[in-house]
């Protein structure tokens, strides 16, 4: 295996490699793990009472109690996605793009049962996806 020279890798470091988080990715981090224990409750709300939201008729109408385990579900995933951003796991950047995506498609399809909840949690969906995705370089000093 042949060594690389010095300046050939600088401005190339995996996250695992000591790098301090930036802001941008504390700031998804934290909001992921804000908001997965706040769907994991709406789930948990929609579960107990399945009277909670009402709507007329809708193409993604569900009932209830299925809304509530969906919740659930993505909460727990945003929470574990969450973890692994502000740990500075390597898949921690894919898992939270993935979960915030997904937690986006669901939220579209709950505003009809509650809009104010849903579209802020979709704003806060798309800061995190733009938070994991933009460029980031190496905090070597300008790289």
């Amino acid at each position: 295996m042949a060594a690389m020279p010095n300046g050939t890798r600088q401005g190339h470091r995996g996250p695992d490699s000591g790098d301090r988080l930036s802001g941008p990715t504390v700031f998804a981090g934290a909001v992921m793990l804000l908001s997965g224990p706040l769907s994991i409750l709406m789930g948990a709300a929609g579960i107990a009472r399945d009277n909670i939201f009402v709507v007329s008729e809708y193409v993604y109408r569900f009932n209830l109690t299925a809304w509530g385990w969906i919740h659930i579900v993505v909460g727990l995933v945003l929470v574990v996605a969450g973890m692994g951003v502000v740990s500075n796991q390597t898949w921690g950047r894919g898992a939270g793009v993935a979960a915030a995506g997904i937690s986006l498609i669901t939220q579209f399809m709950f505003i009809p049962y509650y809009p104010a909840w849903a579209i802020t949690v979709m704003v806060l969906d798309l800061a995190i996806i733009f938070a994991l995705t933009r460029f980031h370089l190496g905090t070597d000093g300008g790289h």
